[in-house]
């Protein structure tokens, strides 16, 4: 598609802050008001816009379309995205660690229990850690206070936490990509112990790397489109 306008900007709108197309309000994928909680947010999407050459790349608008998923998709069923979050957290890889007695464990131990411990500490809850094959679901009050906690979120908030989550295979990934203090390379190279543990013994081939390099860049995405949401 050509480039059919001139100037990109961003306006306070009723409910918060929307991207402008030549002075005309930009809508979502399926024509819902495309307004964002934030001046921050709406400059994100305003830079995908401006940034686009005479060729429009409908591929680039990354932080467009975890916006209308939220507008369009969560804020229309939360309870389902909140569902699918909380399955999460039932098969955490943080929480799923190899035998004591494998090399691998003294590794997830170091990268992972840090960040286990403090989730518990933040959220007032207590995870199930299990080695092996075996299952062990959360404690029912573990599960009701992470409820309350992703129904206080807005949809914005759980479009990128999904995200992230997602990404992790790990809810306790996800809430800690949330701090201000967040890193995210450190963060993905956590939830992607194993997988790295694994290249270490017998090495990365190209593909493999070019897929992790994404799967990075989707996660860091991720935690600046939070960033800005919450701004």
């Amino acid at each position: 598609m050509k480039r059919f306008y001139k100037q990109v900007t961003k306006a306070p709108v009723e409910g918060g802050w929307q991207v402008q197309l030549d002075g005309r309000g930009m809508k979502t994928q399926v024509g819902s008001p495309q307004v964002v909680p934030s001046e921050k947010l709406a400059q994100l999407l305003a830079k995908e816009w401006d940034d686009q050459g005479e060729e429009i790349d409908p591929k680039s608008f990354i932080f467009r379309d975890m916006a209308d998923y939220a507008i369009d998709v969560i804020a229309k069923d939360r309870d389902e995205l909140i569902r699918g979050l909380l399955l999460y957290s039932q098969t955490d890889t943080l929480c799923h660690r190899a035998d004591p007695e494998d090399a691998l464990y003294q590794r997830q131990l170091e990268l992972w229990e840090p960040l286990v411990t403090a989730c518990e500490a933040k959220h007032d809850i207590r995870l199930s850690r299990v080695s092996g094959i075996q299952h062990k679901p959360q404690d029912p009050e573990t599960t009701a206070k992470l409820t309350r906690l992703l129904e206080g979120m807005d949809h914005f908030e759980l479009a990128g936490l999904q995200t992230l989550t997602a990404l992790s295979a790990s809810l306790v990934t996800g809430l800690a990509a949330m701090e201000e203090d967040a890193e995210a390379e450190s963060l993905f190279a956590a939830a992607n112990a194993e997988e790295d543990w694994q290249a270490e013994l017998w090495g990365w081939d190209g593909e493999a790397e070019q897929r992790r390099a994404m799967r990075l860049q989707a996660f860091t995405r991720a935690m600046h489109f939070l960033a800005a949401a919450r701004s």
